[in-house]
């Protein structure tokens, strides 16, 4: 990234930090999420090994767990540009929880994982900087798990890094939609080949 990009990117994280700490975010948890958040689940459970480990990268305050009822899991790891989003997701005490305020640009997790999740992120990540950070995740990907990248509407500019890659195999894609036509998210699921 340019100096330009970077004080861009400074902005972003600023006014994200502002808006979970306003409650603009809160919609998440709303009733026209909760298709997009069932889908996720689903295919963490229907494609990724029993008793996983999450990666969830974008968490917000934690919505995805709190989605999670019926999904047995063995850790899960929430990470989120937004200071304020984490402190949030931390309050809620979640089991086998953990929750990092880290930028998607420079984050490695550290250990691998059963599942990793672009909760509505990817397209948020710089163009000079997706193509790093996806090669990067799929280091920490264990052999039997999967990628899950959830994104708001067409996802212009993204899902190229997904459908076009030679390491990923598609196994799933659906597109989740809502009463508002104009309100809708496209999840696809994916392994490495």
């Amino acid at each position: 990234m340019n100096l330009i990009d970077k004080f861009h990117h400074w902005r972003r994280k600023l006014r994200w930090n502002k808006q979970y700490k306003s409650g603009r975010w809160e919609s998440l948890q709303s009733e026209k999420e909760i298709g997009r958040y069932h889908q996720i689940v689903s295919y963490i459970d229907e494609f990724g090994p029993k008793n996983p480990s999450i990666l969830d990268i974008g968490c917000g305050d934690g919505v995805l767990n709190l989605r999670m009822d019926n999904l047995d899991y063995s850790y899960f790891l929430g990470v989120d540009f937004s200071k304020v989003s984490i402190e949030k997701a931390k309050k809620k005490n979640f089991p086998k929880s953990e929750f990092i305020a880290a930028d998607a640009i420079h984050f490695s997790p550290g250990r691998s994982f059963d599942a990793i999740v672009f909760n509505e992120a990817f397209y948020y990540i710089h163009d000079s900087e997706k193509q790093n950070v996806l090669d990067r995740m799929l280091e920490y990907l264990n052999e039997e798990g999967v990628m899950i990248i959830s994104i708001y509407r067409e996802g212009t500019g993204c899902w190229e890094y997904f459908k076009e890659n030679p390491k990923l195999r598609e196994l799933a894609f659906t597109k989740v939609t809502t009463d508002e036509e104009l309100r809708y998210w496209k999840i696809g699921v994916y392994k490495k080949t």
